[in-house]
């Protein structure tokens, strides 16, 4: 499954892919040179190797969730902020309204993120929908600048591993929780066929 992000202006367009893949590269390259940082330099801040970043920087390999992650929590940004400033290099800034939200899929697990906030909104809202049986995972180190998240499910039920405990949540249920696991935290779906949608909240220190 390929990555896709989809916004509509005053006349209806859609991005495909290939575009994404592009305009994700060429902003992960600017974060990176904007700090003086080597492709070695961010290997080294990410935990993701320096093949796999030349890669991505080239468009050649769709990054996931994970990678995302790991790359955007090098630079001190959120996954949506860094897909948000990749969006925005397609064209001038646009209102959030519903049909205008960037909207990501995972290519690994087909999980997709919605970008509900302003871009440098805070706190930064996020909708995710986890597939059946799906299951997400993010390094202490990537969202080491964030204070915390409140997570709120809205519909199906979610699973939230913190290290070595686990909490697990139904449609209504909220938690709040401030990313300290050492061995950093998952997003799980334990459904084998309904889908899981929820509300992130996330907190910049």
């Amino acid at each position: 499954m390929s990555a896709s992000i989809h916004y509509h202006d005053r006349m209806s367009t859609m991005m495909d892919a290939p575009q994404l893949d592009t305009l994700i590269a060429a902003r992960i390259r600017r974060e990176r040179e904007a700090r003086g940082w080597s492709i070695a330099d961010l290997a080294a801040a990410s935990g993701v190797s320096r093949a796999m970043i030349s890669k991505v920087e080239r468009a050649e390999a769709s990054p996931t969730a994970t990678l995302l992650g790991r790359l955007s929590g090098a630079f001190h940004l959120t996954v949506s902020t860094l897909l948000a400033r990749a969006e925005a290099d397609a064209g001038p800034a646009r209102i959030a309204r519903m049909d205008a939200q960037p909207l990501w899929t995972d290519p690994a697990t087909g999980y997709r993120r919605r970008a509900v906030s302003p871009p440098g909104a805070e706190p930064e809202l996020v909708e995710i929908e986890l597939p059946p049986g799906a299951r997400v995972a993010y390094t202490a180190d990537s969202l080491a600048f964030m204070r915390g998240h409140v997570v709120w499910v809205l519909a199906g039920r979610l699973v939230i591993e913190e290290g070595a405990g686990e909490s697990a949540l139904a449609a209504g249920d909220c938690l709040a929780f401030d990313l300290v696991a050492p061995k950093g935290h998952a997003y799980r779906n334990p459904s084998a066929s309904r889908a899981c949608r929820y509300l992130v909240a996330l907190h910049r220190r």
